[in-house]
Order: structure tokens, then sequence, then C-alpha cells
């Protein structure tokens, strides 16, 4: 009996998924799902499939309103454009400083990553003062054919796991807890 690598592969990868408590069916999710509000964090979006068989070449965040300071991670084999948005009122920034403009948008673009591989991007940002509230990061992930918009934010008492294609969220919570 043969057995394809790319059956193997996929085996292991729902496996690891499983064990991992990541959705066998899954979309592009964040990790931790956790932080604590008005600090700094580290972000881990991880991109687990491309679009029907086709390999990822793109990766776009937007930046929920709120954060203030963002710094992605570089990646070798993919290129990190930032687009920056004017606030209408400068706020309070890192060091003392005020913050005038913020980041808006991340995108990497390159790669490709193999549909039947993952891989995962990061971005270390200072999140807003608001415990108790969830942060959604819509992600729009392009491949060489097709595309996927994971940037459904579900409506107040709707269950996000009933949409088709989900933004990414982290719940924050206050210091100390």
């Amino acid at each position: 009996m043969r057995i394809s690598i790319q059956r193997v592969a996929g085996v292991a990868s729902v496996l690891a998924a499983s064990m991992l408590g990541v959705p066998a069916a899954a979309h592009v999710t964040v990790q931790p799902r956790e932080a604590t509000a008005d600090s700094y964090f580290q972000l881990a979006f991880s991109v687990p499939h491309g679009c029907d068989g086709s390999a990822t070449v793109a990766v776009r965040v937007k930046l929920p309103d709120g954060i203030i300071s963002a710094k992605p991670q570089m990646k070798p084999g993919w290129n990190v454009d930032i687009k920056m948005k004017k606030l209408d009122t400068p706020k309070a920034g890192p060091h003392g400083g005020t913050v005038s403009e913020v980041v808006d948008e991340v995108a990497w673009r390159g790669g490709p990553l193999p549909d039947n591989l993952y891989d995962t991007f990061g971005m270390i940002v200072r999140l807003p003062d608001k415990a108790g509230q969830n942060l959604y990061f819509p992600i729009v992930q392009e491949c060489e054919k097709g595309v996927h918009r994971w940037i459904e934010i579900p409506a107040s008492g709707q269950d996000a796991d009933k949409l088709r294609e989900p933004a990414p969220f982290i719940r924050l919570k206050a210091k100390g807890q």
C-alpha cells in the first residue's frame, strides 16, 4: 500500500492542530487569545492553509482602533509594507511622546507559502486600555489563485464560530487577571 507524502502531511497537520486546540478546518487565527489591556504584547497570526490548494503570497492585517504602536516581524522571503493613518487628535504615545499617526495596516508579501504548510506572522503592539473588550484584526489572505477575506466580525450576541471567514481577535483583560 502506497501513501503519498501530501496525505501524511495533511493527516499530521490535522493531528497537530487538534493537539494545539486549533480547529482542523482552520482559519487564520491570532495567538494568544487573551492579553492585558494597556500593555505591549506580541501577537502571532497563524496562516494554516492557502486558497483551495493555491499558495499564499500576501497576508494583510488591518489594526483595530486604539493601537498606538505596532512593529511587524521581518520574515525571510517576504517584504513588509506598513500603511499609516493620521489621527484626528494626537494621543500620548510611548516614552512620553505624542503620536499623531498610527499603523493602519501591515502587509507581508512574498513567500510563497504552500497550501500544505503553515506559518506565523508576528507583530508587537501597544494595546489600548479597554479591558473586557475583544479586539478584531481583519485579515486578507491573497493566494496565487484566489483570496480569503477573514474580515467578518460577529454582531452583538452572535457566535464567531458561525461565521464563514471570521476575523481573528484577542480578548483584553484587566491588569492582574
